[in-house]
Protein backbone atom coordinates (compact mmCIF):
# COMPACT_ATOMS: atom_id res chain seq x y z
CA UNK A 1 0.00 0.00 0.00
CA UNK A 2 2.69 2.43 1.16
CA UNK A 3 4.59 1.70 -2.47
CA UNK A 4 1.70 2.64 -4.35
CA UNK A 5 1.13 5.40 -2.78
CA UNK A 6 4.78 6.57 -3.25
CA UNK A 7 4.37 6.01 -6.80
CA UNK A 8 1.58 8.33 -7.07
CA UNK A 9 3.76 10.99 -5.39
CA UNK A 10 6.76 9.98 -8.10
CA UNK A 11 3.91 10.42 -10.71
CA UNK A 12 2.59 13.60 -9.75
CA UNK A 13 6.00 14.83 -9.23
CA UNK A 14 6.68 13.77 -12.82
CA UNK A 15 3.65 15.13 -14.33
CA UNK A 16 4.65 18.68 -12.71
CA UNK A 17 7.98 18.34 -14.43
CA UNK A 18 6.65 17.98 -17.10
CA UNK A 19 4.19 20.89 -17.17
CA UNK A 20 6.85 22.84 -16.36
CA UNK A 21 9.01 21.65 -19.39
CA UNK A 22 5.97 22.02 -21.94
CA UNK A 23 5.94 25.64 -20.53
CA UNK A 24 9.32 26.42 -21.23
CA UNK A 25 8.79 24.86 -24.51
CA UNK A 26 5.59 27.10 -25.44
CA UNK A 27 7.46 30.45 -23.97
CA UNK A 28 9.85 29.95 -26.23
CA UNK A 29 7.88 29.90 -29.21
CA UNK A 30 6.37 33.42 -27.94
CA UNK A 31 7.73 35.73 -29.86
CA UNK A 32 9.64 38.81 -27.98
CA UNK A 33 11.06 40.90 -31.24
CA UNK A 34 13.98 39.27 -31.66
CA UNK A 35 14.35 36.31 -34.34
CA UNK A 36 14.70 32.96 -32.45
CA UNK A 37 14.78 29.33 -34.32
CA UNK A 38 12.69 28.42 -31.64
CA UNK A 39 9.23 29.84 -33.48
CA UNK A 40 9.61 27.56 -36.01
CA UNK A 41 10.62 24.37 -34.71
CA UNK A 42 7.49 23.34 -34.02
CA UNK A 43 6.11 23.79 -37.59
CA UNK A 44 5.11 21.12 -39.47
CA UNK A 45 5.37 20.65 -43.29
CA UNK A 46 3.79 18.76 -46.03
CA UNK A 47 6.52 16.48 -46.98
CA UNK A 48 5.24 14.40 -50.21
CA UNK A 49 2.44 13.73 -48.29
CA UNK A 50 2.86 13.08 -44.34
CA UNK A 51 3.61 16.40 -42.09
CA UNK A 52 7.10 16.89 -41.17
CA UNK A 53 8.80 18.67 -38.53
CA UNK A 54 10.94 21.78 -40.88
CA UNK A 55 13.98 20.94 -38.85
CA UNK A 56 13.92 17.75 -40.70
CA UNK A 57 13.56 19.29 -44.29
CA UNK A 58 15.69 22.58 -43.96
CA UNK A 59 18.04 24.13 -42.21
CA UNK A 60 16.92 27.18 -39.77
CA UNK A 61 19.82 29.77 -39.11
CA UNK A 62 19.44 33.35 -37.74
CA UNK A 63 20.95 35.84 -40.01
CA UNK A 64 20.71 39.00 -37.93
CA UNK A 65 18.81 39.07 -34.53
CA UNK A 66 15.64 40.14 -36.79
CA UNK A 67 15.88 37.60 -39.28
CA UNK A 68 15.30 34.26 -39.65
CA UNK A 69 16.99 31.91 -42.95
CA UNK A 70 15.46 28.70 -43.76
CA UNK A 71 17.33 27.00 -46.35
CA UNK A 72 15.50 23.50 -47.45
CA UNK A 73 17.52 20.86 -48.52
CA UNK A 74 15.42 20.24 -51.41
CA UNK A 75 14.29 23.24 -53.79
CA UNK A 76 10.95 22.16 -54.42
CA UNK A 77 10.24 22.56 -50.58
CA UNK A 78 10.18 26.09 -50.99
CA UNK A 79 6.09 26.09 -51.56
CA UNK A 80 5.67 24.00 -49.11
CA UNK A 81 7.63 25.73 -45.97
CA UNK A 82 6.31 29.10 -47.16
CA UNK A 83 2.66 27.34 -46.85
CA UNK A 84 3.14 26.14 -43.75
CA UNK A 85 4.82 29.59 -42.35
CA UNK A 86 1.67 31.39 -43.57
CA UNK A 87 -1.16 28.57 -41.55
CA UNK A 88 0.81 28.60 -38.30
CA UNK A 89 -0.07 32.25 -37.96
CA UNK A 90 3.38 33.61 -37.02
CA UNK A 91 2.43 37.14 -37.60
CA UNK A 92 5.15 37.43 -40.15
CA UNK A 93 5.33 37.35 -43.67
CA UNK A 94 8.14 35.02 -45.32
CA UNK A 95 9.80 35.80 -48.49
CA UNK A 96 11.09 33.63 -50.71
CA UNK A 97 13.77 34.34 -53.00
CA UNK A 98 13.97 30.67 -54.85
CA UNK A 99 16.50 29.36 -52.98
CA UNK A 100 16.00 30.62 -49.05
CA UNK A 101 12.67 31.71 -47.85
CA UNK A 102 13.62 35.04 -45.33
CA UNK A 103 11.24 35.93 -42.27
CA UNK A 104 12.00 39.11 -41.05
CA UNK A 105 10.68 39.88 -37.49
CA UNK A 106 9.26 43.41 -37.02
CA UNK A 107 9.51 45.31 -34.14
CA UNK A 108 6.88 44.64 -31.24
CA UNK A 109 4.46 47.68 -30.98
CA UNK A 110 3.15 48.94 -27.66
CA UNK A 111 -0.35 46.69 -28.31
CA UNK A 112 1.27 43.81 -29.88
CA UNK A 113 3.59 43.11 -26.66
CA UNK A 114 0.24 43.36 -23.81
CA UNK A 115 -1.00 40.74 -26.76
CA UNK A 116 2.02 38.51 -25.77
CA UNK A 117 2.06 38.97 -22.67
CA UNK A 118 -1.42 37.41 -22.34
CA UNK A 119 -0.43 35.16 -24.19
CA UNK A 120 2.60 34.36 -22.03
CA UNK A 121 -0.19 34.33 -19.08
CA UNK A 122 -2.44 31.81 -20.87
CA UNK A 123 0.27 29.14 -21.84
CA UNK A 124 1.41 29.77 -17.79
CA UNK A 125 -2.08 28.92 -16.25
CA UNK A 126 -2.09 25.94 -18.72
CA UNK A 127 0.72 24.66 -16.67
CA UNK A 128 -0.98 25.77 -13.46
CA UNK A 129 -4.14 23.76 -14.71
CA UNK A 130 -1.79 20.50 -15.11
CA UNK A 131 -0.24 20.70 -11.92
CA UNK A 132 -3.21 21.07 -10.00
CA UNK A 133 -4.63 18.16 -11.37
CA UNK A 134 -1.54 16.27 -10.57
CA UNK A 135 -2.05 17.58 -7.00
CA UNK A 136 -5.47 16.51 -7.00
CA UNK A 137 -4.63 12.60 -8.36
CA UNK A 138 -1.93 12.32 -5.71
CA UNK A 139 -4.66 13.48 -2.44
CA UNK A 140 -6.77 11.39 -4.47
CA UNK A 141 -4.11 8.77 -3.88
CA UNK A 142 -3.66 9.74 -0.02
CA UNK A 143 -7.19 9.15 0.74
CA UNK A 144 -7.85 6.37 -0.98
CA UNK A 145 -4.76 4.63 1.14
CA UNK A 146 -6.31 6.06 4.26
CA UNK A 147 -9.42 4.65 3.56
CA UNK A 148 -8.01 1.45 2.98
CA UNK A 149 -6.09 1.27 6.50
CA UNK A 150 -2.81 4.05 5.68
CA UNK A 151 -2.28 5.45 9.06
CA UNK A 152 -3.91 9.03 9.30
CA UNK A 153 -1.34 10.83 10.46
CA UNK A 154 1.38 9.53 7.90
CA UNK A 155 -1.52 10.44 5.07
CA UNK A 156 -2.08 14.24 6.45
CA UNK A 157 1.83 14.17 6.59
CA UNK A 158 1.65 13.20 2.86
CA UNK A 159 -0.99 15.49 2.13
CA UNK A 160 1.43 18.56 3.31
CA UNK A 161 4.26 17.23 1.43
CA UNK A 162 1.95 17.42 -1.85
CA UNK A 163 1.00 20.55 -1.29
CA UNK A 164 4.32 21.77 -0.60
CA UNK A 165 5.38 20.53 -3.65
CA UNK A 166 2.57 21.69 -5.85
CA UNK A 167 3.30 25.24 -3.93
CA UNK A 168 7.34 25.12 -5.40
CA UNK A 169 5.78 24.60 -9.07
CA UNK A 170 3.44 26.75 -8.99
CA UNK A 171 6.58 29.40 -8.14
CA UNK A 172 8.32 27.77 -10.95
CA UNK A 173 5.57 28.67 -13.07
CA UNK A 174 4.96 32.06 -11.98
CA UNK A 175 8.92 32.80 -12.38
CA UNK A 176 9.11 31.86 -15.65
CA UNK A 177 6.00 33.54 -16.85
CA UNK A 178 7.54 37.23 -14.67
CA UNK A 179 11.04 36.63 -17.25
CA UNK A 180 9.01 36.42 -20.41
CA UNK A 181 6.82 39.34 -19.67
CA UNK A 182 9.71 41.29 -18.66
CA UNK A 183 11.67 39.77 -22.00
CA UNK A 184 8.45 41.12 -23.82
CA UNK A 185 8.37 44.24 -22.24
CA UNK A 186 11.42 45.29 -22.68
CA UNK A 187 12.15 47.29 -25.53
Amino acid sequence: MEEELEMSIEIAQESMSGAIERLKRELQRVSTGKASPAMVNDLLVNYYGSPTPLNQVANVSKSDSRTLAIQPWEKAMLGPIEKAIFEANLGVTPMNDGELIRLMIPPLTEERRIQLGKKAKAVGEEAKVSVRNARRDAMEAVKKAVKNGYPEDAGKKEEINIQDMTNNFSKKVDALIAAKEKDIMTV
